[in-house]
């Protein structure tokens, strides 16, 4: 089986009492936080409960932020990929899906990703909010302006391993309604 990051929308966050009432599936990425997914919690990003782990390690983040950031790189990413269909389909399924999921919040769900090193879950995520999501919301800020062409160029020659995540409404790790 796979180590996954789960990524769900809600319209509240969770908390010591309990998990938001409706929240609905958007994405799960093998063995990685994909580009996209840190992207999605850039904006806004907060450490919370996790509705799956005991530890807090779940990231929320504003949803219409996050999804404007990612829609703004991917179409920087796809001017230098015209006619390549398998980008275009992805694209254009990544954002029916978010815009079909639509919510408040993001909640990024971390607990298999960074059980996978012998460091520990919290200071691992605590890293993540810290240092690599706000790196990673830089350099696609950057990239937008026009002013990072040589990342650009590397997310573009493996954009699969950063955008190609599976978009569903049901995950591994789903929550009933």
């Amino acid at each position: 089986m796979a180590n996954r990051s789960y990524l769900y929308s809600a319209d509240s966050l969770p908390d010591e009492a309990g998990i938001p009432q409706r929240i609905r599936c958007v994405s799960e990425h093998n063995w990685d936080i994909p580009l996209a997914h840190k992207l999605l919690v850039g904006r806004g990003t907060a450490i919370v409960p996790s509705m799956i782990w005991s530890p807090p390690i779940g990231i929320a983040a504003d949803y219409a932020d996050g999804s404007a950031l990612l829609r703004d790189l991917l179409h920087v990413v796809g001017e230098g990929l015209e006619g390549d269909d398998e980008f275009t389909e992805c694209v254009t399924r990544t954002t029916a899906h978010l815009e079909q999921q639509r919510a408040k919040f993001f909640v990024l769900e971390t607990g298999e990703i960074v059980s996978m090193t012998d460091d520990d879950p919290a200071a691992s995520v605590r890293r993540l909010v810290a240092v690599n999501i706000p790196d990673a919301v830089a350099e696609a800020e950057a990239a937008i302006a026009g002013q990072n062409d040589d990342w650009l160029a590397s997310v573009r020659a493996d954009w699969q391993k950063h955008f190609a995540s599976f978009y569903s409404e049901t995950l591994y790790f789903s929550f009933p309604d």
